[in-house]
């Protein structure tokens, strides 16, 4: 009988703080999978990730075309003022947008972020010099507040038993995209030259030879954005000041149950407001997005300098590729971070916890990186191999160190404070993303000029500056500095 009255009291509580929910909606959230819910996450986090990265692989040709370079030396020093746009943008609004999605809910700023990318995304692809490159990315980025809210968003449709595998849902999405987007830019850049049967010299795509790969993420934006009418609102407020809370449980000790003078068992209710808690004195958030920060600083360096590693040539210390030979490696990283993830991330969590997998994968990331400059050495079809091979062990690593952060982030605010809060963590984040290609283009451009150097000669100093970010990360991740809640 008690679980019976404890069932209908969380069922009266629920619609009370929902009114317009159905039945099948609460039963989803009973049932703590929803489906339909995992198939957005996936498709909206995919939308924002795609071009954020899908411009690596031909961003050095773009440049030189450009001919704002002087040697080419410096190509990726203006690669990277490109690929910082992006995040600078990011970081000046991610806060007004999580604010934004706190006030009137995630549903708008997640359409509104899918509406920017067909725009924007475009209208790069159309670029006719440097700075409406970067004027455009830049764009991109200010109107592109989603990522926050989606992963506050997943954190409240998920009950806590499945919330590992919701937000591992948000980093792989995030890292599959970080990977098809290069992958795409890869295959479809520069249309006239790889597939000239096809398409002409002469031909619109000819004309504009990286405008194919960012009208196929456009076109796919513009899909998600329609589908984005049917995506259902977590945001319930009830009388103005009182939200419903994940944690179902606290709710309902938050009312008391009495006997009335019958010996029936009623309800009883305080309506009295909780203050809110300042969110830069949570110290396990913020510990947790400083951490975020370092990582995604090394992660975004990292995703630049590996394209521009391997197409710059080998006189340089580079592989030489072509961008259709770096959309086939990333092609097959996707592949096995997919796997990854969605098989074998879930049960690391649960059995160990979120900040050790963070911390393990972090520390078998740096010799994974150290070989990189090795990696060069080889040709033919052992090259191929122990690339793809590596490259897929290090986008593993990095995305389930990403996880787990979300993870600690999300856990770490009430419902009614997890926009902001992403905001936040969007901001300072993007601050670090958008130093990471301005700083990892300015020292692959420098390293490459120093070839004949005694300590750490060439490409040897670009991985080793990024696995110095690495190890820093991995002392942060260890107490008193960061706190799980």
């Amino acid at each position: 009988m008690a679980e019976e009255y404890r069932e209908s009291l969380l069922k009266k509580r629920y619609y009370e703080n929902c009114p317009g929910c159905k039945v099948d909606q609460y039963k989803a959230v009973q049932r703590g999978i929803p489906f339909r819910e995992l198939i957005f996450t996936w498709v909206i986090v995919l939308c924002t990730a795609l071009p954020i990265s899908s411009l690596f692989p031909f961003l050095y040709f773009m440049i030189r075309d450009f001919n704002i370079a002087k040697t080419e030396e410096d190509i990726g020093y203006y690669a990277g003022y490109v690929g910082s746009s992006f995040m600078l943008g990011r970081a000046l609004t991610s806060v007004p947008w999580g604010m934004v999605a706190d006030r009137y809910g995630r549903k708008p700023v997640i359409i509104i972020g899918t509406v920017a990318v067909v725009i924007f995304n475009t209208l790069f692809g159309l670029s006719v010099n440097f700075w409406m490159a970067v004027t455009t990315r830049f764009l991109l980025g200010s109107l592109n507040g989603l990522l926050g809210p989606i992963k506050a968003y997943v954190t409240e449709v998920f009950r806590d038993e499945y919330q590992a595998l919701g937000v591992s849902t948000v980093s792989t999405a995030w890292g599959i995209g970080l990977i098809i987007g290069p992958a795409l830019g890869g295959f479809l850049a520069q249309p006239a030259e790889k597939y000239p049967n096809i398409f002409s010299k002469e031909s619109f795509f000819g004309r504009f030879p990286y405008f194919l790969p960012c009208l196929c993420i456009s076109v796919f934006a513009l899909a998600v954005t329609v589908a984005c009418i049917w995506l259902p609102e977590t945001l319930h407020t009830h009388r103005g000041n009182s939200i419903l809370s994940d944690d179902s449980d606290e709710a309902l000790e938050a009312g008391s149950c009495e006997p009335n003078e019958k010996g029936k068992i009623v309800e009883t209710e305080e309506s009295v407001p909780i203050p809110k808690k300042s969110l830069l004195r949570n110290w396990p958030l913020m510990s947790s997005i400083i951490v975020y920060c370092v990582f995604s600083l090394h992660d975004m360096a990292y995703t630049e300098i590996f394209s521009l590693w391997a197409v710059s040539p080998r006189k340089f210390g580079g592989l030489s590729y072509s961008t259709k030979d770096v959309g086939e490696v990333l092609s097959v990283t996707g592949f096995g971070l997919l796997v990854f993830q969605l098989s074998l991330y879930p049960y690391m969590e649960r059995l160990i916890g979120a900040i050790m997998v963070s911390r393990i994968s972090a520390v078998l990331s740096i010799p994974v990186l150290a070989s990189y400059p090795l990696i060069a050495a080889l040709s033919g079809l052992t090259l191929a191999l122990v690339l793809n091979c590596a490259s897929v062990i290090k986008n593993v690593l990095s995305v389930s160190i990403i996880t787990g952060l979300f993870l600690l982030q999300n856990r770490a605010v009430d419902q009614d404070q997890r926009g902001a809060a992403n905001g936040i963590a969007m901001t300072l984040m993007s601050l670090f993303k958008a130093a990471g290609p301005a700083g990892g283009g300015a020292i692959f451009s420098w390293a490459q000029k120093r070839q004949d150097a005694a300590f750490l000669p060439g490409d040897n100093m670009v991985f080793f500056v990024l696995n110095v970010i690495e190890a820093i990360g991995v002392l942060m991740t260890f107490k008193p500095f960061l706190i799980e809640r």
